[in-house]
């Protein structure tokens, strides 16, 4: 672990003006640059070039050109290997960096985002360097006059699209699969949090990534987004974000060339607590930590608890002391376990739902408003509702923020009824000690990501995908190749 002082030293740098990176070059944006400000005090950091539809269409016409031409997809693959194992050593020894330049344009704190951001994004380049040369074709059980190869190769050009919660861990998630498999790549990170992604493409170029193969395009989504989505050059689109935006990308695919979206548009988690749980206490500080670190803003967050009635009530005393033990600070502070909400409009939205909540008639035991306002920044106390029934909008809408909907049952049945009565299906908990239920459970649960009696962790040997509106596709393990290559039939007759 740093020091404070090594990470108070790297927070008052410079960060100068932002641009886009096309064809290996750094480059201006045509339109407007957009201001960077930081959710930690409210102050602008540095600019942010807004790619034009026009920047878009270089940038993808320059992967384009890069994967025809194999500077990249024509390499073997132990040549590519070396390259991303090269950007791992980069990244790993550029981790502080990243991580404080991460934290102050997004507000995760730095005890998390050290592990989560550089920490991750390095491991994910590592297993894909190590896997890309074990992926093999198949050769299939043809009559003995004829030879059925099955080869796997590149789809081409992806564009990855990429949120602001974590833009390095899921970024790589997007970009070492699809640059392992030998495509080119156009990043579009999102407006608020690009600046560490815009670093680690600098790395790329450093570590040996050829110039076309990665382009990194900045702006707003209705700008830049929409023209990467609209792009005929993009022959798969990749995105992590909301629902609303996941149907928009799908409407541009249908109006362009018909490339295929892998969508993962978040949840509502359902942490499921049964009476038999094995340690209450530490479920409950497992809960607490599942919806509040990053301040709630986490895809797989805990964000409904459903308690059975017995206990309900001591397990709802002992998750407030939980929360209340943690630390809501400077995310910049190495003792801070809630960093701040990454904007002003996310805030707002934040306290809407508490507001529509008690207005539903849910119970506000604890947090609800705004923290810290001294500070210029954006920070939101922990707040848990309880008597959130399932016609409530807290109940059944992604808040994306440190608000905990508690709701109780009474019975096995009722609670894999509530559990599954939203449109998501991206993860879950359980915490039992009965063996017969927990598998139970994991069957019954429409998610893709079942937690047994601990909650988050899942590393990058598993899938990470949702069920229902959640999405489709998977990013981590050895499933996540399946989205950048395309099998191609070989019928030979001999």
């Amino acid at each position: 672990m740093p020091s404070q002082s090594e990470i108070d030293r790297l927070a008052t740098a410079p960060v100068p003006a932002m641009r886009l990176l096309i064809d290996g070059a750094w480059v201006s944006g045509a339109a407007e640059p957009l201001p960077v400000l930081s959710p930690i005090d409210g102050t602008q950091l540095t600019t942010l070039a807004s790619a034009s539809a026009e920047d878009v269409a270089r940038a993808t016409a320059s992967a384009r050109a890069a994967f025809e031409d194999g500077r990249w997809s024509g390499q073997p693959p132990a040549a590519r290997k070396a390259v991303l194992h090269r950007l791992a050593d980069l990244i790993q020894r550029h981790a502080l960096e990243l991580a404080v330049l991460g934290v102050r344009d997004n507000g995760t704190e730095i005890s998390m985002a050290l592990k989560a951001e550089p920490g991750s994004a390095a491991g994910t380049f590592r297993y894909y360097a190590e896997a890309l040369d074990k992926v093999y074709g198949e050769i299939a059980p043809t009559p003995r006059d004829v030879l059925g190869l099955i080869h796997r190769e590149p789809v081409g050009v992806v564009g990855a699209i990429v949120p602001w919660n974590f833009p390095l861990m899921i970024g790589a998630w997007k970009l070492a699969p699809a640059l392992a498999m030998g495509n080119s790549v156009v990043l579009k990170p999102a407006e608020t949090a690009s600046l560490s992604l815009l670093r680690l493409a600098e790395l790329a170029l450093e570590a040996g990534v050829p110039p076309g193969v990665l382009n990194v395009v900045t702006g707003p989504g209705h700008l830049t987004g929409e023209a990467l989505a609209l792009s005929m050059d993009v022959d798969v689109l990749v995105f992590t974000g909301s629902g609303s935006t996941g149907r928009r990308l799908l409407e541009y695919s249908a109006r362009s060339n018909l490339k295929r979206c892998y969508l993962e548009l978040g949840g509502k988690s359902p942490n499921i607590v049964f009476a038999d749980a094995p340690d209450l206490a530490a479920a409950a500080k497992a809960a607490a930590t599942a919806i509040f670190r990053n301040a709630g803003q986490v895809c797989v967050a805990g964000s409904r608890l459903l308690v059975e009635r017995s206990v309900h009530d001591s397990f709802v005393a002992a998750l407030c002391d939980a929360t209340q033990k943690m630390a809501l600070g400077n995310p910049l502070d190495l003792g801070t376990q809630i960093g701040a909400v990454n904007s002003e409009r996310q805030l707002a939205g934040n306290l809407g739902f508490v507001a529509d909540a008690q207005a539903e008639g849910a119970e506000l035991v604890l947090g609800g408003g705004q923290a810290l306002r001294e500070t210029g920044g954006w920070y939101m106390q922990p707040t848990i509702v309880t008597q959130v029934a399932p016609g409530h909008r807290l109940f059944r809408q992604e808040v994306f923020g440190p608000v905990l909907a508690v709701t109780p049952f009474d019975t096995e049945a009722e609670a894999v009824h509530l559990a599954n009565a939203t449109e998501y299906g991206l993860a879950a908990g359980v915490w039992t000690a009965n063996l017969s239920r927990a598998h139970r459970m994991v069957r019954a649960l429409r998610a893709g990501v079942v937690h047994v009696n601990t909650y988050g962790g899942a590393d990058g040997t598993v899938p990470l995908g949702g069920v229902k509106q959640s999405g489709n596709g998977h990013d981590k393990s050895l499933h996540a190749l399946d989205k950048y290559s395309d099998l191609k039939t070989a019928w030979i007759q001999l």
